[in-house]
C-alpha cells in the first residue's frame, strides 16, 4: 500500500520470556500487512527484545527487514537455548532454594551473546524511524526506569529482560535492575507523554482473564504471576479511563483542555490463545514451540486488524471502564 494509505500507531509490547514469540508473530503480521506505520514502541522484558530487533530490521530493510531480523533472532535464541535445556529443567525446581548468585556464579546469559550478534545498538540509538521506550525495574527503589532510544545500550535491554530467579541483576549507571514487567508490562505513559500519535495498540502476552479456577500449586503460581505482571498495566488503564472521562464529558476548564491527551486504546489480547500454556513453557526455546507461538500471534493480529482497522484514528476499540474498572464508578 502507498504511504498515504497507512495509519500511524504506537505499540506497547508485553514480555513473557519465550512466550514473547507470540509478540514476534504479531509484529511479523503487522509488518507483512503494511497498513500500520509504527511510530513508537514501549516495551518490557521479551517485548523489549522484540522492540530492538524490530528496530534493527527496519533500519536495515523496512518492513521486510524487520520480519527477517525477528525470525533470525528467534532462531538464534532456539539454537542458543539448546545446550541449556537440560540445565534449565534441572535448575527450575531449585530457584526457590538457590539464587543466581549461587547456582550461576559466572553470570552466564546466552541472551547477551545472541543480542550482541543480532543488534547493532549504535545503529538503534541513531534510528529516526521510531521511538523506543524500554522499561526495567530498579531493584533498590522498586521504581520503573524507562530507557529511551538515544541512550539505549545492550545492558539496558538485558536489564529489562532480567528474570531475577535465573540471572543476576543487571547494573546500569551504578544501579541494579530486574525485569521491567514488574513495574510496567508494558508502560503506557512514555507513549502518551513523548509521542504525538493518539492510537496505542497493546500486544498482550499474559492472559488477563482465565475462566478456570486454578487449583494445583503450579496453576496457582502461574495465575499469581500473570496477575502480578498485568497489575501495572491495569492501573494505567484505569488512569487513562479517568482522563478520557474528564475530556469526553467536558469536565475541564478551557485552560486545561489542551494539557491532557485523548488517547485511543486498542488491544491484541492473549486470553483465548495463550491460556493453555503453563508458566514453565516460558523457558521452552524449542524451535517448533516458538514457531507455534509466532503463528498464534500472527492469527491474533490478523483477526484484530480485520475487526479494528477502520476504527484506528477514530475511536478506542477497548472499553476501559467496562473491562478494567469493574464496579468502580
Amino acid at each position: 500500500m502507498s504511504r498515504g494509505d497507512t495509519k500511524r500507531v504506537n505499540l506497547a509490547l508485553q514480555g513473557g520470556a519465550s512466550h514473547g514469540a507470540f509478540g514476534w508473530g504479531v509484529l511479523d503480521l503487522l509488518a507483512e500487512d503494511g497498513r500500520l506505520d509504527i511510530g513508537g514502541v514501549s516495551a518490557a522484558s521479551a517485548g523489549s527484545i522484540n522492540a530492538v530487533v524490530y528496530a534493527q530490521g527496519r533500519i536495515d530493510g523496512g518492513n521486510d527487514g524487520a520480519r527477517a531480523a525477528l525470525e533470525k533472532f528467534w532462531r538464534a535464541i532456539s539454537e542458543a537455548g539448546r545446550p541449556y535445556a537440560a540445565a534449565t529443567m534441572f535448575l527450575q525446581p531449585l530457584t526457590g532454594l538457590l539464587s543466581p548468585y549461587q547456582f550461576n556464579p559466572f553470570d552466564l546469559n546466552p541472551l547477551r551473546d545472541v543480542l550482541a550478534q543480532n543488534v547493532d545498538m549504535e545503529a538503534v540509538r541513531a534510528c529516526d524511524q521510531l521511538e523506543l521506550f524500554i522499561c526495567a525495574t530498579n531493584v533498590r527503589s522498586g521504581q520503573p526506569r524507562v530507557f529511551a532510544t538515544r541512550e539505549l545500550t545492550l545492558d539496558m535491554v538485558l536489564a529489562s529482560a532480567c528474570v531475577p530467579h535465573l540471572f543476576r541483576a543487571v547494573e546500569v549507571g551504578g544501579e541494579a535492575y530486574w525485569d521491567g514487567g514488574y513495574m510496567g508490562n508494558p508502560p503506557i505513559y512514555p507513549l502518551i507523554y513523548n509521542t504525538q500519535c493518539r492510537d496505542i495498540v497493546i500486544v498482550h502476552v499474559n492472559p488477563i482473564v482465565r475462566p478456570q479456577l486454578p487449583t494445583t500449586p503450579a496453576e496457582i503460581h502461574n495465575r499469581l504471576t500473570e496477575i502480578a505482571f498485568n497489575s501495572s498495566l491495569i492501573r494505567e488503564f484505569r488512569a487513562i479511563a479517568f482522563v478520557t472521562k474528564l475530556i469526553e464529558q467536558d469536565w475541564l476548564k478551557d485552560e486545561h483542555r489542551d494539557k491532557l491527551k485523548h488517547v485511543l486504546i486498542h488491544s491484541i489480547r492473549a486470553d483465548d490463545v495463550m491460556c493453555d500454556l503453563p508458566a514453565a513453557s516460558k523457558l521452552n526455546t524449542d524451535w517448533q514451540f516458538l514457531c507455534g507461538l509466532r503463528d498464534r500471534g500472527r492469527a491474533a493480529a490478523a483477526a484484530w486488524l480485520e475487526r479494528s482497522y477502520p476504527d484506528i484514528g477514530e475511536r478506542s476499540t477497548v472499553d476501559l471502564r467496562r473491562e478494567f474498572l469493574g464496579d468502580v464508578a
